[in-house]
Parts: C-alpha cells; structure tokens; sequence
C-alpha cells in the first residue's frame, strides 16, 4: 500500500497537470485554481457512505476559480498509487475545467450530467 503524498508533493503534482493544460482555459478564471487543505463533504452525503467533493467550479462575486480538496482525495484515494492518483487528479481537474468552459459558453450539460449522477446516489 502507498503511502498518501503529502500536500506539497500533492500540490506540484496539481501544478504539473495545469501546466499540460492549453492557456485558453484560463481564460477568466480569475481565481485560477486553488489546492484546500481539508476534505469536503456534499451537502447530502449520506453517513453510510460518504460522498466527498473532489474539485468545485466556483463563481461568484470576486470571479470564478476551480478548488480542488487535498482532504478529500486523502480520504477516498488513500493507498493509491501516485501514477493513479495523478490520473484521478487529472480527471477531477479537467471536469472542473469542464464547467468552466461551459459557464463561459453559456452551457450546462456537465452540470446537469452531476445532477443526474446525484439523483442516483440519493436513490441508492
């Protein structure tokens, strides 16, 4: 079993991805993106089985940033390996970047897909 990174190794790594990330994408992300310390759970976890947020697209008064959560991750991907866990920061952080792109363009289609995904897991 690995050993989870610690949040400086955790935050080069999230650097890294970024910069493999075109430009264009930060177009108006003024907040860029921000590495939390501490996890986070949606507001309708369920105790018997936790639903922690990995990265959030946020817009709000001061501009829109992406916020990925080191807790979370520490919690759900404990004992993965670093090359997985790079993929599963990779993945959260282009789907932020997804909703990004689409509040730009007017769209919600990832938005509504997240919607559909939690209808499911409250059914559960």
């Amino acid at each position: 079993m690995s050993k989870f990174p610690s949040i400086d190794t955790f935050h080069e790594m999230l650097n890294q991805i970024s910069d493999e990330i075109p430009q264009d994408f930060f177009k108006e992300l003024h907040g860029g993106v921000v590495l939390l310390e501490r996890s986070k759970k949606h507001a309708h976890s369920k105790p018997e089985k936790p639903l922690y947020v990995m990265g959030q697209y946020r817009r709000d008064q001061m501009g829109r940033q992406i916020v990925i959560y080191y807790g979370s991750f520490r919690q759900v991907y404990r004992g993965l390996s670093e090359k997985r866990l790079y993929h599963k920061v990779k993945d959260v952080l282009l789907h932020e970047f997804t909703h990004h792109l689409e509040s730009l363009a007017g769209e919600r289609g990832l938005e509504k897909e997240d919607e559909e995904k939690m209808r499911h897991y409250l059914r559960r």
